[in-house]
Order: structure tokens, then C-alpha cells, then sequence
């Protein structure tokens, strides 16, 4: 029996490790411990998620039901024999978890904060510290899905790509590890693309330009790269549901999308691409024009006609009744082109040589569209990570980095949370800090991320607040630079915020190898150009607050 002592003795091993293998084999032998019923929380708590939807307990709720408690020492109980044995199993916790969030009506603040209360009183200071962090999204000790799953491979001794293939097919990791445990290989086999459940998204690795995407991907076949929301739409019949990027369901505000699908002939048919929103003349809007459509719960009518969206579809997952998921780009496109009307395909072009593609590219940056995807004619459809078979090429350096924190602004931007710490994700669940900005950021922008970053925050250190590190956001740059002071040691060079990406959770932010990737391809065209010379450490400016140069009357 896996009781909430062996999940933080478990997060405290992982936090203190920095070697992929040495936790994947910490938590393979969790897992083992475990019996089918407990597989499946442990694996979900491991990646950091307390339940399978949102639980609506909060940071304040938390916090308040531990000063309900009496203090204790962290660390005194945690390996006392007798303690272990009486701590709460993990079941009951998530049952009371799930128990919490169900409590509604009148009086239920109160009711659900004695119940949260009682919750933490069972266990001792080292298991309400995980608990807490658990709760409000804080629990960052290295184990993301991947390496969870890769875990699960260990302790069960079955292909991690099996494991990853249910995994993009099921989308819910616990699920994924009951059935590994309690089925094997022959029940992650079963596991089938379902209609109205969303297949977790292929991504792609940024290349440096398209002599890098062409040298990686020979006759790659190309599309346009557009700077839109991410869909996934699924039909049956006359019934039409639409997903975001993170699996939620947005199918009230896309009723033009859904008209446009329900009228295809297809019966059934998965569809995977980009909806946006356009100019009269069917130029490209920025993203966040496109997100003030697609970003809300519902359909607004008025909005709706003021701000129509397009949607273009790049692959077809499934088409009446055939799972396409293991056959080939090629084929997949074929099914594609004969499912739906070109108008509704992202502009295309197959076994692309050079002189095409850069006449391609050139096509898509004057239409006002971000640059190319280049993909891999033979690749199955694989999801859950950044594969080398799809590769982005764009005109501008860009990353998509997570905020760490922020300073407070002065001048014109006193009251408001401005200067941003960026950071992209280290590969062990963790985030490296790459640079700060306050460019590009509106007064509507700052006033709404001061209010979000508010929301998140974890610390302060005085004119910094610490945050919780989910939001991602866009950041163009001129060029990357070596650095002394960042972890990652490499910093970002005239950063600027291109917009938020509320489509995108922070573990979908680049990561540090997409990072170092960028900088290797700049550094090699230096070498090039100026004959072997390395970018340089930015030398400090006249100010160490680069709010003061912005302190405008």
C-alpha cells in the first residue's frame, strides 16, 4: 500500500537528483510498490497534477488550512517507522481531494476548508510541504511526463514507445499507468484513437533557417507555418466537437469551424491544424487578436461577426473509421486532400529542393504568415514531445519561454508588474532564467499581467515577485549570447514580447535544447562571417534596472 509518506519521500529524491537515470529508477521502484489502483495517482502526482481536472483549491485555501494547524519540525516524522505506517494511503487522500472540490452551496467555503484541514492534519510537516505544493502547482522535483512514462517502462518492463503511444491516444498519464500495470503490453496495445477524446499534439524543433531544416530533412514536405490557435476537431455524423492544444473543449466559440466541418461528406474524421483570424484581403492577424475570438468560453455574436476566424487544417488523424495515426505524412495528406476542400488546407509543397523552398518561404512571409514548417514525408504522427520530424523555420529568432518572475515597474509604470524574467524549461522540470524584458508590453498587456502575476505569486525579494511558473509567453530576440549570470549561460540579446500564449502550458514552452540549437546555428553563421568569432558576453549597461531607462514622465 502506497501511503502519502512514500510519494514525498519520493519527491524529495527526485528533487535532490539531477540524473535522468538515477530518478527514473527512483520512480520505477515506486511504481512497483504500487498495486493498479494506486499506479495511476502516483504517476499523476509525480508529474506534478493533483487530479484529473481542476480542483478549485487554491493557494489562499491552502495556506489557510496549514495555519489552522499546530506547527511541527519538517523532517521530524517523515522516517519514523510508526508514522509511515499510520500516514494516510494515497487513495483515500485523492478521494477526499476529489471529495473537497465536490462540496457547493451554501456555506461550502467554509465547509471545504475544514475539510481541506482535516486532510492535512493526518500527515506531518514534510507530507502536508508536498501536499501544498502539490495542491497549488508548485511541485517541481524533475518528473515530467516523459520521464514518467519512461519510468513506468522500467518498473514493468515494457517498450517506452508503447507506453508513449497510449499515452498520446488516452491522454491521461494515469490511466496510461493502470493499465500498464495491471494489463501490460497486450492493454496499452488495445488502446485506440476515440472519438471526442483528443490525441495529444505532434510539435516540432525550430531550425535555424531553412538550409538547416533541408540539410536535417531532405525533400522535406513543406507548409505554411501560421501564427494561430491549435485545433483538433473531431467529427461524427452531424456531431462536430473542437479541442485546444491542451485538450480543452472550445467548441462554442468556433461555430464557424463546426458549420464548416458537419457539412464535410466525411462520416468521421479527425482533424488537426490552425484557426485564425484575417484581414478582408485574407492577411494574417497577430495571435493576439486571433486569441480574443478563440480565448473565450463562448460564442459572441456580435464579436463573432466583427472578428470571423479560418480555420486551415494540415493532417488528418482518422477518416471513416480508419485510425491514421502510424501511417506516413504522404498518406496522411492524401486522406487530407481527399477529405476536405483545398480551401480549407494550409498552402502546401511536396519533396521541396532548395530553389522551390526559398521561393516557398518567400511566398508565405510576403502573405504576412510566420515562415515554414518542413516535415518528414515517411514520419508517423507521434505526440508528446519535440520531435525531429517536423521542423519550424521562421524569419525572426523566437522562443517561447515561461515567466519566472517580474519587477515593478517605475515611471509610467509604477503600479504595474513590468520587467519580466524568462526562463525556458531545463529538461528535468525545472526552468534555466535566459534573460528579462519589459519591451513590447501595452498598458492593456501589463494591467492584465500585473493581475495574473498577482494571482501566482510565491514570493517576494523585494521589488521582484516570484511566481508560479505557467504562463508562456512569445519572445523575439536579435541573437543569443554567452552569460556568467544565468544558470542557462546563455542569455537572450534585445528581447521583446511578441504576445502571450495562453494555448500553450509552461511543460510546451522550448526547452533548453531548442535553446542551446539556436544559439550552435549562430554561432556557426558567425564563425563564418566574421571568421570564428563567438558571440561575447553583453557587457552590463549604464543601469542594472533596466526599468530606470524606461522611467518615462
Amino acid at each position: 500500500m502506497l501511503r502519502l509518506a512514500d510519494l514525498t519521500r519520493a519527491s524529495a529524491d527526485l528533487a535532490a537528483t539531477r540524473r535522468r537515470g538515477a530518478k527514473v529508477e527512483r520512480l520505477a521502484d515506486l511504481f512497483r510498490a504500487a498495486t493498479p489502483e494506486e499506479v495511476g495517482i502516483a504517476a499523476r502526482w509525480c508529474t506534478g497534477e493533483a487530479a484529473d481536472r481542476p480542483l478549485g483549491i487554491g493557494p489562499a485555501q491552502v495556506e489557510a488550512a496549514l495555519g489552522t494547524l499546530p506547527s511541527s519540525s519538517p523532517g521530524a516524522d517523515i522516517h519514523d517507522d510508526v508514522t509511515h505506517r499510520l500516514a494516510p494511503g494515497i487513495i483515500e487522500v485523492a478521494r477526499r481531494l476529489e471529495a473537497i472540490a465536490g462540496i457547493k452551496g451554501s456555506g461550502s467555503k467554509a465547509r471545504r476548508a475544514d475539510a481541506l484541514a482535516a486532510v492535512f492534519s493526518q500527515a506531518d510537516a514534510n507530507e502536508q510541504g508536498f501536499l501544498a505544493r502539490l495542491l497549488v502547482g508548485e511541485l517541481r522535483q524533475g518528473a515530467l511526463d516523459a520521464l514518467v512514462l519512461d519510468a513506468l517502462a522500467r518498473a514493468f518492463d515494457l517498450p517506452a514507445a508503447c507506453l508513449r503511444r497510449a499515452w498520446m491516444l488516452d491522454g491521461d498519464i494515469a490511466e496510461v499507468a493502470t493499465i500498464a500495470h495491471r494489463d501490460g503490453r497486450p492493454g496499452l496495445d488495445a488502446v485506440r484513437l476515440r472519438l471526442f477524446r483528443p490525441v495529444l499534439p505532434m510539435l516540432a524543433q525550430p531550425a535555424a533557417d531553412l538550409d538547416e531544416a533541408l540539410a536535417q530533412l531532405p525533400q522535406p514536405i513543406l507548409e505554411y507555418k501560421l501564427d494561430g490557435a491549435r485545433v483538433q476537431v473531431h467529427k461524427r455524423g452531424g456531431e462536430v466537437r473542437a479541442f485546444s492544444r491542451q485538450g480543452n473543449d472550445v467548441t462554442s466559440a468556433l461555430p464557424e469551424l463546426v458549420s464548416v466541418v458537419a457539412a464535410l461528406p466525411a462520416r468521421e474524421i479527425v482533424l488537426d491544424g490552425e484557426t485564425l483570424a484575417q484581414t478582408p484581403e485574407g492577411r494574417p492577424l497577430p495571435f493576439q487578436t486571433t486569441m480574443r475570438r478563440f480565448g473565450r468560453h463562448g460564442d459572441d455574436a456580435g464579436l463573432r461577426a466583427a472578428l470571423p476566424l479560418s480555420t486551415f487544417c494540415f493532417d488528418c488523424l482518422a477518416l471513416d473509421g480508419q485510425a491514421l495515426i502510424d501511417a506516413p505524412t504522404r498518406e496522411r495528406h492524401l486522406a487530407l486532400a481527399e477529405a476536405l476542400p483545398p480551401a480549407l488546407t494550409i498552402p502546401r509543397l511536396p519533396a521541396a529542393e532548395a530553389p522551390a523552398a526559398q521561393a516557398f518561404l518567400t511566398t508565405a512571409l510576403r502573405a504576412g504568415h510566420e515562415g515554414l514548417m518542413a516535415k518528414h514525408p515517411e514520419a508517423p504522427y507521434a505526440a508528446g514531445g519535440r520531435g525531429s520530424h517536423w521542423l519550424k523555420i521562421k524569419q525572426v529568432h523566437t522562443l517561447d519561454l515561461v515567466v519566472l518572475a517580474a519587477e515593478w515597474g517605475s515611471g509610467r509604470r509604477r503600479g504595474w508588474l513590468s520587467n519580466l524574467h524568462l526562463g525556458c524549461r531545463d529538461g528535468a522540470g525545472g526552468f534555466l532564467m535566459l534573460g528579462k524584458t519589459f519591451k513590447g508590453l501595452t498598458d492593456q498587456v501589463l494591467s492584465w499581467q500585473t493581475e495574473q502575476f498577482l494571482a501566482r505569486e510565491v514570493a517576494r525579494e523585494g521589488s521582484i515577485v516570484h511566481v508560479r511558473p505557467e504562463l508562456v509567453v512569445e519572445i523575439a530576440f536579435n541573437e543569443l549570447q554567452r552569460s556568467r549570470h544565468y544558470p542557462a549561460g546563455l542569455a537572450l540579446r534585445f528581447a521583446r514580447v511578441k504576445g502571450y500564449r495562453p494555448d500553450k502550458p509552461a511543460a510546451q514552452a522550448d526547452d533548453i535544447r531548442a535553446v542551446q540549437a539556436v544559439f550552435d546555428a549562430q554561432v556557426a553563421y558567425g564563425a563564418s562571417v566574421r571568421g570564428n568569432a563567438d558571440p561575447a558576453e553583453p557587457e552590463p549597461g549604464p543601469s542594472s534596472h533596466p526599468e530606470q531607462a524606461d522611467a518615462r514622465p
